[in-house]
């Protein structure tokens, strides 16, 4: 069993969210640089700029997952949405070959995924969070289940 992180740790796709927050800036400036230098209508010039804005934004959600561990949990927080979960809830972390990210499997017989930990860009990386995160689940699982039977 690898050695367990101090809690709380985030985990996040660190090089992937720089790589997203990078391309969201540099497109925002861009259609905003190119609504300023053409010859264009207010109209045309805010189109443009809301545009680089709106792609942004998206990018920005991309990029804002993450897996949150401390004392009483984890906390997923995916594009669309956060789900916190106990660490009672937790029956098995995964990540299989060719998984886009971690899928957690939960003690009402469902599976979240948890994009936060994701073998993209860096699949080393992606790899030691899962076992981290594996280890705290079994590791907690454990004191939490000794606990409500003593």
């Amino acid at each position: 069993m690898p050695d367990l992180p101090t809690l709380p740790v985030t985990f996040r796709p660190g090089r992937t969210r720089a790589v997203l927050l990078g391309a969201g800036v540099a497109i925002l400036l861009v259609l905003s640089a190119i609504a300023m230098l053409l010859e264009l209508g207010p109209g045309e010039r805010l189109t443009f700029i809301l545009t680089g804005a709106l792609i942004f934004w998206v990018l920005a959600r991309l990029a804002r997952v993450k897996v949150v561990a401390d004392d009483s949990g984890v906390t997923v927080v995916n594009i669309a949405g956060t789900r916190r979960l106990d660490w009672a809830e937790i029956v098995q972390v995964n990540l299989r070959p060719g998984d886009p990210w971690v899928f957690i499997d939960l003690s009402d017989g469902t599976s979240l995924p948890a994009l936060g930990i994701q073998p993209g860009i860096a699949k080393q990386r992606a790899v030691a969070d899962a076992r981290a995160l594996r280890a705290l689940a079994e590791a907690r699982s454990t004191v939490h289940g000794t606990q409500d039977q003593g």
